[in-house]
Order: structure tokens, then C-alpha cells, then sequence
């Protein structure tokens, strides 16, 4: 096992299992007494989502990010060679394949179980723009043990970038120095204190992970937190937005129901008036009614009574 191995096994995993892996990677190390290998492994950071997502990119897609690597030795090539419509036609060419492979991040992200949100997937878009830009950024993203996404600082193609990646394996270990024998009881002492030191070692070196896992814990926090952040912001707005919209409303409402209780009441009191008119003329056609009556019977009465001699 050495430490070249031990670091492709590490960085295929997805980011929960890393933790885990290290320190069990780590605690083999040391049970085969190779302390300075154990201490390699534990010093192995943990990748952010954005790194472990262009490492996974590698891991399936080696050779689009060779012709990404190679496309940006073209474009720094062609600034001193090319006429302008040819340095436009890379440019053009850069730019498509920036977004597509971004896009296949996105796709293998998703595909193992670990969807990227749009500000981690623009993480990974720098990443490959600054693989783009210096061929040290190109060669660390090949290598696909990313602990952090890459950034240009500045524009332009030669701007260096920041990287933070694995370190490489060191070629050899030196072996210890000899030690003059001497006495039993120096050597037993002697002993004792390297056991004391190797023990001291061993201590610093789980504190300086813990410390180091909690610092990765916070910095994952405080990107999630700030996303929330966003995240709620934007729910404040389309929630102010919509009481904003659903107010109006309820005011055009209160308005319209406003005049219909007023034409209400109008036609109330027509049909009032209208009641009233109706009940009029009902007595007055009884009146009516009673006159025909009497008319009626007296004429018959008329009709009837004998004519005078």
C-alpha cells in the first residue's frame, strides 16, 4: 500500500464515505508500521462537493478533459500565431466545451446520487475555465484529486490559478539514521522516549484531522447556510410579491362588492316602491270591482221590477 493508492481509492468515493475511509486507510497503515505513510494518509483533505464533482468528471470522462487540457495549450499557442477570426473560432469552440462539460458534471453529480445546486455547478465551470487558462490547473484536474475547486485570479489566458490539490507522493522515505549503541538501560530509555514521542505524534496527528474535519464540516455549513440564505430570500420576494398581488385584488373585491350592495339596496327599495304601487292599485281595482257589482245588480234590478200602469 502506498500513498498514490491509497488516494485514487480515496477520492473515487463519494464525499460521505471519505472521513471514514481516510481513518480506516490510515489505522492499516499504522498496523503495518508505516507511521510516516499513516501520517500522509491522515493529512489527505477531504474534497468540497465542487472538487469531489470534477474528480468524479475525470474518473469517467478522462479524455474530454485531456482535449480540454489540450485546448487551452491551442489557445495559448494561437494568441502569438492565430489572426483574430481564428483566435474567435477557439474562443467560440472554448466556450461550448465549457458548458457541456459542466453540464456532464452536472449529469455524473447526479447519476451518483449527489445533484449539484448552480452555485456549485459555476464552481466546477471555474475549475475547468482555470484548467483552461495554466497547464498546472490542467494537470492537477487530470490527476483527479481535487480537495477544492480551482479559480483564475484575473482574466486572460496565463493568469495563475489557485490550486489546492493533493500533494503528490513524496519519492522515499530516508531511512532512520543509525544510532551508536549503548547501554541497556540508555537504549530502554531511549526507547521509552521515541514510544512517548510516536504516542505524542499519533495524538497530534487525530487532533490536526479532527480540527481539520471540523473545519471542512464549517465551511460546507456556511456555503449551505449562505444557499439557504438565497434560497429564502428568494421565497421572501415571491411571497411579498404575491401579498402584494393577492391585496390588490382583495381591495378591487372589496370595491366591487361595495357597488353591488349598493345596487342591492337600490333595487330593495324599487321593489318596495313597486310593492307598494301594486298593493295601491289592488284596492283600487276592488273599489273597481265593487262598483261593477253594484252597477251590475242594479241594472238587473231594473230589469226586473214591473213597468208603472
Amino acid at each position: 500500500m502506498d500513498l498514490e493508492e491509497v488516494a485514487g481509492e480515496l477520492y473515487a468515493l463519494p464525499p460521505e464515505g471519505f472521513v471514514a475511509a481516510r481513518t480506516e486507510a490510515a489505522r492499516r497503515a499504522r498496523a503495518a508500521g508505516d507511521r510516516g505513510l499513516a501520517r500522509e494518509i491522515g493529512a489527505l483533505g477531504k474534497p468540497s462537493t465542487a472538487a469531489w464533482a470534477c474528480n468524479a468528471l475525470v474518473q469517467e470522462a478522462p479524455d474530454e478533459i485531456a482535449g480540454l487540457v489540450e485546448l487551452g495549450d491551442l489557445l495559448r499557442e494561437a494568441q502569438q500565431t492565430l489572426a483574430g477570426d481564428e483566435l474567435r473560432q477557439l474562443g467560440t469552440q472554448r466556450s461550448r466545451l465549457l458548458a457541456a462539460l459542466t453540464r456532464q458534471a452536472r449529469a455524473v453529480a447526479a447519476r451518483r446520487g449527489h445533484p449539484l445546486s448552480d452555485a456549485v455547478a459555476d464552481q466546477v465551470e471555474e475549475t475547468l475555465r482555470a484548467a483552461l487558462a495554466d497547464p498546472d490547473a490542467g494537470e492537477a484536474l487530470l490527476a483527479g484529486r481535487l480537495t477544492a475547486p480551482l479559480s483564475t485570479r484575473g482574466t486572460g489566458f496565463g493568469s495563475r490559478p489557485d490550486l489546492r490539490v493533493v500533494p503528490p507522493p513524496r519519492p522515499g522515505r530516508p531511512a532512520p539514521a543509525s544510532r551508536p549503541r549503548g547501554t541497556g538501560r540508555e537504549d530502554a530509555a531511549r526507547r521509552a522516549a521515541e514510544e512517548r514521542r510516536r504516542a505524542a505524534q499519533e495524538r497530534r496527528e487525530q487532533e490536526l484531522a479532527a480540527a481539520r474535519e471540523e473545519a471542512e464540516e464549517a465551511q460546507r455549513a456556511a456555503a449551505e447556510a449562505e444557499e439557504a440564505a438565497r434560497a429564502a430570500a428568494e421565497r421572501a420576494g415571491r411571497a411579498a410579491r404575491r401579498q402584494e398581488e393577492l391585496t390588490a385584488r382583495a381591495e378591487e373585491l372589496a370595491a366591487e362588492l361595495e357597488r353591488v350592495r349598493a345596487e342591492a339596496a337600490s333595487a330593495e327599495a324599487e321593489a318596495a316602491r313597486a310593492a307598494r304601487r301594486s298593493a295601491s292599485a289592488d284596492r283600487v281595482a276592488e273599489r273597481a270591482a265593487d262598483d261593477r257589482d253594484s252597477a251590475a245588480a242594479r241594472v238587473t234590478e231594473l230589469e226586473q221590477a214591473p213597468l208603472p200602469d
